[in-house]
């Protein structure tokens, strides 16, 4: 790969997504302060010695939006990796099987899109154990229904190829038609719906937190962050809007680096098809 062909905004992407990594990973290095640690007064201006200002309860912002980098993206990345990998399997099989199982997680989907997705968190959370693990698990549910719409969708348009009915004719399984024949072959889909269900997921933990069911104090990550922080929004002060940057920020730089990919994709498949 020819670095001089990724284009300025795929390094804007990157250089953002990097930059978050590097919060989240080296954290508790490079935090002026503790996650919950009262340094200063409520709602300091930002200067030299709160290079960001301080928050409702004194803590430093910086700080905070650098731990929370770690909680908002493992969260996130976790649950869309759960979701992708159930929504993908059972997408695939009710597209390669059919009959009787493709209508009953058919159907099974469409009853779980039914329901309003922030009305279901809201109330499986405020059942359930406040619980990080919990958390994740629902979110994952929630998202892998959209993930399966898609996968089913782009199976179908495969399994009726050429090389798939070729693969049958051979005696291949359904699980090597299902990893060796179909899923290398929606590639550039599943790529952009990944990056558009962590975006999403970025955003819903953030919804929930916003709403007291998410990540719980004293805990830091960017949602509950804007929750702690928006009174000041009425006396001028802006650190609620500092962590809600850091959400459209990151949004924005994954969308940047996605739309590369895809488009590098096809180009190369383009590439080898007129070969």
């Amino acid at each position: 790969m020819n670095l001089r062909t990724i284009p300025a905004s795929a390094w804007i992407g990157w250089v953002g997504i990097l930059l978050a990594l590097a919060c989240a990973i080296f954290g508790p290095w490079i935090a002026p302060y503790g996650e919950t640690d009262v340094v200063g007064a409520v709602w300091l201006p930002a200067g030299a010695d709160f290079l960001l200002g301080t928050d409702n309860l004194g803590r430093d912002l910086l700080s905070r939006l650098i731990y929370g980098s770690r909680t908002t993206i493992f969260v996130a990345l976790a649950a869309s990796i759960l979701a992708f990998s159930l929504g993908m399997v059972l997408g695939f099989t009710a597209a390669v099987v059919g009959g009787v199982v493709d209508q009953f997680l058919s159907r099974c989907n469409d009853l779980m899109m039914a329901i309003p997705t922030l009305i279901f968190a809201l109330v499986v959370l405020a059942v359930l154990p406040q619980n990080l693990w919990v958390l994740i698990g629902v979110m994952a549910m929630l998202d892998s229904t959209r993930v399966f719409r898609i996968g089913r969708a782009v199976a179908l348009d495969v399994a009726v190829m050429d090389f798939v009915e070729a693969a049958r004719l051979r005696g291949e399984g359904r699980r090597w038609i299902i990893f060796r024949e179909i899923l290398p072959n929606t590639f550039s889909p599943l790529l952009a719906e990944f990056g558009l269900r962590f975006v999403f997921s970025i955003l819903f933990l953030s919804t929930l937190s916003f709403l007291g069911l998410g990540i719980q104090p004293p805990a830091a990550d960017w949602g509950g962050m804007v929750k702690d922080n928006k009174d000041g929004i009425l006396f001028g002060v802006p650190a609620a809007l500092i962590p809600g940057v850091a959400i459209a920020g990151l949004a924005i730089c994954v969308n940047l680096v996605v739309d590369w990919l895809m488009k590098r994709s096809s180009s190369l498949r383009g590439g080898r098809g007129d070969g």
